[in-house]
């Protein structure tokens, strides 16, 4: 079976789906290894390094018209989907409820499309194939070193001959995988760090990395399924949006890691909260995506300061400026849900198996997962669909 790696064509990435050290791992498995020629390039792995760890460089058309399986960060483009071919296999971050359409296309062309975003996280045999957790955990780290970058002070305690410099003051809104490694990082540099997520059970979490975990009065219970945070209704959001912007006011950088798989992500951080912080303070807004960001003044994929001189950094992609070290856990995830699928030298889809149920979108010429299934069905006549 000949395993292909694409190389990523969006603007601004430079990760690689499979790193050199993970094509030993393939090789054993039985499997022919292609690289597309200059894939590993911009995370620092020339292709002569895949070489030397036994796989084929290609062009472009020889990896597509010949891989059995494409592994790769993004979903196809329309150009790229164009050369793909009945019965291949596509594996990547696809991002199904994002955009269901385009996993419709992949239906047409008879292709089995397989999202690592989909992974069920619960699931303790998954950890490996997490590329959701290990990419956030990527973006938790860098988001600190960009807003350390920004602040015009430093962040820890600091004792001179010339005065003594107070720490920073850091709130982190969100205790998932991004927020944990948000408030390690920040803590390692000194910082004084607070935490506040909708659900309770992450206060241990948070306060054993050293944060102190926000309760607010009007706190309630928001864990939802697969261990994401379920959205807040309009009046929880409202309660916890006047308690929040008092603690916001307090702080010196705010991290936002908050998301919803699918849908827009909260606004916790308002235009008055932004009013009420101090000239030079510094928001780093993770969840910011076309869908919009964690703080209303927010602009994807910009630098913005506001009129009280608060800066607001809303990055469209962390893990990507991190290209290295996020490829090689990227590779790891891949590598291991492709593996968990190989039976005797080929694919095998079990779909008994809460993995592959979850993770293969389109199968067969159709459809099969069904949150993707449904985005995709008409709504009834007289109101708009659920």
């Amino acid at each position: 079976m000949k395993v292909g790696v694409a190389r990523e064509i969006a603007p601004e990435e430079r990760r690689v789906a499979l790193v050199p050290d993970a094509v030993q791992k393939l090789r054993e498995a039985g499997m022919v290894v292609l690289v597309e020629r200059g894939a590993g390039a911009a995370a620092s792995f020339p292709d002569q390094s895949y070489v030397e760890a036994g796989a084929k460089i290609v062009n472009t058309a020889t990896l597509y018209s010949t891989s059995d399986v494409i592994l790769r960060i993004h979903r196809p483009t329309p150009d790229e989907a164009k050369m793909l071919h009945q019965g291949q296999v596509v594996i990547g971050l696809l991002g199904p409820l994002l955009d269901p359409h385009a996993m419709a296309t992949l239906a047409r062309l008879n292709v089995t499309a397989i999202s690592l975003d989909a992974i069920p996280r619960t699931l303790s045999r998954s950890q490996g194939m997490d590329a959701l957790s290990s990419q956030a955990n990527v973006g938790g780290y860098k988001a600190v070193l960009i807003a350390a970058n920004a602040f015009g002070r430093y962040f820890p305690l600091l004792t001179t001959p010339a005065g003594t410099a107070k720490p920073a003051n850091v709130l982190v809104l969100g205790v998932g995988v991004a927020g944990l490694q948000a408030i390690a990082t920040a803590r390692r540099l000194g910082a004084m760090v607070k935490a506040y997520d909708v659900r309770h059970d992450t206060k241990e979490q948070a306060e054993s990395l050293g944060a102190q975990f926000v309760t607010l009065k009007s706190a309630i219970e928001a864990t939802g399924q697969g261990g994401y945070a379920r959205a807040l209704t309009a009046d929880e959001q409202a309660a916890q949006q006047a308690e929040l912007n008092g603690i916001i006011a307090t702080s010196d950088i705010v991290i936002t890691t908050a998301q919803v798989p699918g849908r827009r992500p909260p606004v916790l951080v308002t235009r008055l909260a932004v009013e009420g912080m101090k000239t030079g303070s510094v928001i780093v807004d993770m969840a910011a995506s076309e869908l919009g960001g964690n703080c209303e003044l927010s602009r994807p994929g910009k630098v913005v300061t506001s009129a009280n001189g608060v800066e607001i950094h809303a990055p469209l992609n962390l893990p990507a400026s991190m290209p290295t070290g996020a490829s090689v856990f990227y590779s790891r995830n891949i590598s291991n849900l492709l593996l968990n699928f190989i039976v005797d030298g080929g694919i095998n889809l079990d779909f008994d198996d809460e993995v592959t149920a979850a993770t293969v979108i389109t199968h067969g010429g159709k459809v099969v997962q069904p949150a993707t299934l449904k985005l995709l069905q008409p709504a009834p006549k007289g109101g708009a669909q659920a």
